[in-house]
């Protein structure tokens, strides 16, 4: 009975999915590397405390579009080196900013490697995840993104942004999907015509 209990242990331990590990730098870059064209969805926690959901989507290089859920008509997009922020409700211009001004620039980039000098701030793990706090080594002065990952294999689950005045936003990924998408969906200028 015992010899019976101890083997069906052992079978539910060897069961289980293995246990998560501290990823390294080459590893987490291969990943993002990887990440060409992806879409998921996203819960925001903004530095005031609102939250807020909608869709992501990714194109490496240099593009990611947020849609953001009702009742807010909010769409962030990134594409040709710029970050517009646009209200749909107010039927107004875009703010926009140079990407290579954000730590989101890091992510977007055509190759990543977060082994590059100066990039890489802290490299940790928390018994669930590897934990990267990134920035450009060029322009610390815009901030910083700390990228939470699980795996093996990898995978990006979370990001902080936090920008040079000290405010933190966060995105949590609900996974990325795989997916061709048409350079179109990261036209400012298609959504601007739409507002027309």
């Amino acid at each position: 009975m015992i010899r019976t209990t101890l083997a069906a242990l052992a079978l539910c331990v060897a069961a289980l999915p293995a246990a998560a590990e501290k990823l390294s730098l080459t590893q987490l870059s291969r990943y993002l590397n990887t990440i060409q064209s992806a879409t998921g969805s996203f819960t925001q926690i903004n530095a005031d405390g609102t939250i807020s959901t909608g869709t992501i989507s990714i194109k490496r290089p240099g593009k990611v579009r947020f849609d953001y859920n009702p009742p807010e008509r909010a769409l962030v997009l990134a594409e040709a080196g710029a970050v517009y922020i646009l209200d749909r409700k107010l039927r107004s211009e875009p703010d926009t900013y140079p990407l290579n001004q954000t730590p989101l620039s890091i992510i977007l980039a055509r190759n990543v490697d977060l082994s590059q000098a100066g990039m890489v701030r802290a490299h940790g793990y928390d018994g669930t995840a590897t934990i990267v706090t990134a920035q450009d080594p060029k322009r610390p002065e815009y901030g910083t993104i700390q990228l939470k990952f699980t795996g093996p294999p990898a995978e990006l689950r979370q990001w902080i942004i936090t920008d040079g005045d000290g405010n933190a936003t966060t995105v949590v990924l609900g996974g990325l999907d795989d997916k061709p998408l048409p350079n179109s969906l990261f036209s400012i200028d298609d959504e601007l015509a739409r507002l027309r």
